[in-house]
């Protein structure tokens, strides 16, 4: 990739979103959507109502031709959808569950699926709650050198602005990814799925009444929105089918941890948890694991060992050699 390259996009990128930001007066990350949508309609600069106006238009197509995505790799145009993001982030407050996640995380996720997964062509994925599209696009970037190219891929959002910076994604990805604008935890419109990821959003589900509709909602307040989005997956998993999501660290710490157990014990098997590197996040709080499930099928069986440990950091290169060589005996041992 080239960094420069990727550098002068960005800037120019910038500089239309600001230039349509002030004009039409919405917010950054508004105005990034509407910029990558013209440029992904050839460059069309989208008016309604007179705005933006006309000089606007004019220094607006200017940039658009300078850019010229077409002239940028896959992997390029993520790279640049990212810096636009992360500098739309520092213009405006971006609740936490609404923040990309970050491609190391996308990588070994990834990495995961492939070790433990068996590919075959329409093989479905199904992102569960896909926010911004990020991790969605990572898995598939990561997946697709490895060989795995025709899957059926799904994302669900029921927040129209990260549905649509998912969509600007999967575009730019060449992605054929169907997105479904609905809540996750109502009933899912679309089919079962050989593997399930989540980048699950922490915190308390506001509807009481189809909470209860789960194993794991509490007998009283509100319930954990990221127990419910995991029984609402392993439902969703085929017989045999795997979950690998993004979760608190020492989640199943918490007393309250015991009910969502029991259902893990009932519908398939804990294979593994491994934290992720803490460097990776701002404080103690904010630190995540991956969460390694299967569902219960006519040739499934629980791992042993359950898939334990902590993944060092890339840059330490010769400790993350050997700790994938102990995933990749791991795996020989229980899943070959």
């Amino acid at each position: 990739m080239a960094l420069a390259k990727v550098e002068e996009k960005f800037q120019l990128l910038n500089e239309a979103i600001e230039l349509l930001q002030k004009n039409v007066e919405c917010s950054a990350l508004d105005a990034l959507i509407e910029t990558f949508e013209n440029l992904l309609d050839d460059g069309r600069v989208h008016v309604e109502d007179g705005t933006p106006d006309e000089a606007t238009v004019a220094k607006l197509k200017d940039l658009y031709q300078k850019i010229d995505l077409a002239s940028l790799s896959k992997e390029e145009r993520r790279s640049v959808l990212q810096l636009c993001l992360l500098q739309a982030y520092k213009r405006e407050k971006v609740q936490v569950n609404h923040q990309m996640t970050p491609d190391t995380i996308g990588f070994l996720l990834a990495y995961l699926i492939e070790k433990v997964g068996k590919y075959t062509a329409g093989l479905k994925l199904l992102d569960l709650t896909v926010g911004t599209g990020n991790l969605l696009s990572a898995i598939l970037s990561t997946l697709e050198k490895s060989g795995w190219k025709e899957l059926d891929v799904y994302g669900v959002d029921n927040d129209d602005t990260m549905l649509a910076l998912a969509n600007i994604s999967a575009e730019l990805m060449q992605s054929k990814t169907q997105l479904i604008h609905q809540d996750a935890l109502a009933e899912l419109q679309v089919p079962p799925a050989d593997i399930v990821v989540a980048d699950l959003p922490v915190g308390y589900y506001p509807l009481d009444s189809r909470a209860k509709e789960y194993q794991t909602a509490f007998a009283e307040g509100h319930s954990y929105v990221h127990y419910l989005l995991i029984e609402q997956a392993l439902e969703q998993l085929v017989a045999g089918g795997w979950g690998v999501f993004v979760v608190p660290r020492g989640m199943f710490e918490a007393p309250e941890a015991k009910r969502l157990l029991q259902l893990i014990q009932e519908k398939g098997y804990l294979q593994g948890l491994l934290n992720l590197p803490q460097q990776l996040f701002i404080n103690e709080n904010s630190q995540k694991s991956v969460l390694l499930l299967q569902k219960k099928g006519a040739q499934t069986k629980q791992a042993e060992p359950i898939l334990l440990g902590e993944f060092p950091l890339m840059k330490n290169q010769s400790e993350f050699v050997e700790f994938m060589k102990e995933i990749d005996n791991w795996q020989a041992q229980n899943f070959a």
